[in-house]
């Protein structure tokens, strides 16, 4: 890619995570594109879609997350890296309003733009998940499609206004319920 246009594609990157962060995964593209300072061609010539824009946008995050887990893996014991890992990935899903409803849906559709990002996030708690579970610290009745579920589910309680002041304890009452010691 040209310098102009990486310049280009990462000042619309810039610009759509803050309108993202502001407006939720449901901002107007037409908006991202104006605060831009192009025009919507501009901004769907280098992301033909929303989800190719988010995908865009989210893909370091997914793989600093994927990494993280990877990290937890070896080091701590099995059921402090899974609640870190959770953690992090709550308080990273609550950047973005409305971005787990993308994720939740994007698992399942094989053509969506976010699907390998999602599935590779998954597998890594998944592994994570595993791990506790034959170090006999989580419920042995719950998968990676359980706890990603509950991931979402924790990002939504930090997106309602009345509920965001109780998301931590929830956090800690869900986390709790998982594990087994």
């Amino acid at each position: 890619m040209r310098a102009d246009a990486r310049k280009n594609r990462d000042h619309l990157l810039a610009v759509a995570g803050t309108v993202i962060a502001e407006q939720g995964v449901d901002a107007s593209l037409r908006d991202i594109a104006r605060k831009a300072g192009v025009g919507l061609a501009t901004l769907l010539r280098h992301f033909p879609t929303r989800e190719a824009l988010l995908e865009a946008l989210l893909h370091t995050s997914f793989a600093e997350l994927t990494a993280r887990a990877g990290e937890l893996e070896t080091s701590g014991s099995p059921e402090d890296a899974l609640v870190s890992w959770l953690r992090d990935c709550v308080a990273w899903t609550t950047e973005y309003r409305g971005v787990t409803v993308l994720m939740a849906a994007a698992i399942e559709d094989t053509e969506s733009a976010l699907h390998a990002s999602c599935v590779t996030l998954r597998a890594a708690g998944t592994r994570l998940l595993t791990r506790a579970q034959d170090a006999g610290a989580a419920r042995a009745d719950i998968d990676g499609t359980d706890l990603f579920a509950l991931i979402a589910a924790l990002a939504w309680l930090g997106d309602q206004p009345s509920l965001a002041p109780r998301a931590d304890h929830l956090f800690d009452v869900v986390a709790s319920a998982i594990l087994t010691k």
